[in-house]
């Protein structure tokens, strides 16, 4: 395993980690969390990805239950939650600061933990002041609750703003953004985010560096029974990665793509997660699975990164045909 720096901090991430989004408490249960855990453990991953917001919270209490029977060195994990989505009441949504303050401690109540390491603000909050969300953030921080935190799916604009604000009144700034990236999805981590990476040190943990499955190629003839895209609570996600004309455009890339992994010996997910790996603004790939031979398959990746010269990337982004162009150089603007 490589450890790779969060952002500008000096807090150490594993290439690869782990999440709980979607399988934990839908598809996965303790038994079967604590298997996948250990195997990502054993390969060398340190961070373990959560949410409030996943299985409404049931994700957290299955984590909390591996942790604390897999028994491991506080101080070797990296552990997260995001807030956003805490519940059905009127200040149960949103990054305020009584839910900021009372959906972390919730959070850790359900992990069974004293702090989080990261903490996210799953998404901006179009209805609170910017001024309060950073100061609680902050607030979490001098309260033992959280070392660091950050934000997940925010704009460039609104990641500066926070960082604007937290420097003018001495608070702690966000260091690290949790964005979608993989091959289908772009523009946001290799151009937009651009000039943060420079300016603030930002530091990213992406998200769905399989395109939720799609670059696994196990849809490729169909949606086989048992897989994400199978659960109804997941229609909305199979009408738009299958049954789009973007969708199915996507898909025709993926049967493109099989045969150049198998060129290069390795599989189309291993690939795939090794394209995210070679990005070096990319401090960490969280992955996920529902079997413990997914996990072990994803770990593999890292293996991968090195078969990924110029030649097999010029050949990926041939096929992809998507790159996002340079983003403007502010000294020449």
């Amino acid at each position: 395993m490589q450890y790779r720096f969060l952002g500008k901090s000096g807090l150490k991430v594993s290439a690869l980690s782990f999440g709980s989004w979607v399988t934990f408490g839908e598809q996965v249960d303790t038994g079967l969390a604590y298997e996948q855990m250990k195997a990502a453990y054993d390969a060398g991953v340190n961070f373990f990805d959560n949410a409030e917001a996943y299985e409404n919270g049931k994700s957290e209490e299955i984590m909390g239950q591996v942790l604390r029977k897999a028994g491991w060195k506080r101080s070797d994990l990296v552990i997260s939650t995001k807030i956003f989505w805490g519940g059905e009441g009127p200040n149960d949504t949103g990054l305020s600061f009584k839910h900021i303050k009372e959906g972390t401690e919730a959070a850790l109540k359900r992990m069974q933990l004293d702090y989080v390491d990261l903490l996210f603000c799953h998404r901006p909050d179009l209805h609170t002041p910017m001024e309060e969300t950073v100061w609680a953030m902050d607030q979490m921080i001098r309260e033992g609750k959280a070392l660091y935190w950050g934000t997940s799916e925010w704009s460039a604009e609104e990641i500066r703003m926070a960082y604007e604000i937290a420097r003018r009144e001495h608070l702690r700034p966000p260091l690290m953004e949790q964005p979608q990236y993989n091959m289908f999805h772009r523009e946001r981590v290799e151009q937009e985010y651009a000039r943060l990476y420079r300016d603030i040190g930002l530091g990213t943990t992406i998200w769905s560096p399989l395109a939720s499955g799609l670059l696994t190629g196990k849809y490729n003839d169909g949606i086989p029974e048992g897989s994400r895209l199978h659960l109804e609570k997941y229609s909305w996600l199979r009408k738009a990665l299958l049954e789009t004309e973007e969708g199915r455009a996507k898909l025709e890339k993926v049967k493109q793509l099989a045969p150049l992994a198998a060129d290069l010996g390795i599989t189309l997910p291993q690939m795939a997660l090794a394209w995210c790996l070679k990005n070096p603004d990319v401090s960490t790939v969280i992955t996920g699975a529902s079997t413990v031979e997914q996990v072990k398959q994803n770990m593999s990746a890292m293996d991968a990164v090195a078969k990924l010269d110029d030649s097999a990337m010029e050949r990926i982004e041939a096929i992809l045909s998507n790159k996002p162009s340079a983003a403007p150089d502010w000294r020449e603007m």
